[in-house]
């Protein structure tokens, strides 16, 4: 039996690539998010074209906040703005068995953390009654140091409209969490 080869994969060429803004990496990253470690630049691009592919439909990745984001370009020209996230260190690639996979390099998760946070912070201030088990099922898979920031921004909002939302969630996550909950629930309070 003989072992199949890893996929090789070449980087666009990036001689006349201009850096991309920061809202432009913001979402880059964002739409990365959704495939870190799963698929590779091709997926990643597709998502941010907006591309109809079988793949990106059936696994919901038309439903990232940064789906078509760059719908305007072509794919080759997405894969290039991919490949400079690459280069300039805020991508890396491995390899998960023959395939090459995306995920954040350090530089890229501290830029990251705190667009992600925003997200949902206005997640948690536009939510309904109806909406609220979703959003905590999400908070429950969330990386703790994004709900840890994310905590101590509504602690620090001083707005007491975060509290019923807060007592949702406090009853449905982990001891260590529901700790951190009930301290912004007690800041809000005596706010």
């Amino acid at each position: 039996m003989t072992r199949r080869s890893r996929v090789t994969y070449n980087l666009s060429e990036l001689r006349e690539q201009e850096a991309p803004s920061q809202e432009n990496i913001n979402n880059i990253l964002r739409a990365a998010d959704e495939i870190i470690s799963s698929a590779g630049r091709t997926m990643l691009a597709k998502i941010l074209k907006g591309s109809k592919d079988k793949k990106v439909l059936e696994n919901g990745l038309d439903k990232c906040p940064s789906y078509g984001y760059y719908n305007k370009l072509t794919i080759e020209e997405i894969t290039k703005i991919v490949d400079w996230m690459i280069v300039n260190d805020y991508l890396n690639i491995y390899y998960n068995g023959r395939l090459p996979m995306i995920v954040f390099s350090e530089k890229a998760w501290e830029t990251y953390k705190p667009y992600y946070v925003e997200e949902l912070y206005t997640l948690i201030l536009r939510v309904n009654e109806t909406g609220t088990e979703n959003l905590i099922e999400r908070l429950k898979q969330t990386n703790r140091q994004v709900i840890k920031m994310l905590l101590s921004k509504i602690g620090s909002s001083k707005n007491i409209g975060f509290i019923r939302f807060l007592v949702k969630w406090e009853a449905a996550e982990v001891k260590k969490v529901r700790i951190i909950i009930n301290h912004k629930i007690s800041e809000l309070k005596s706010a």
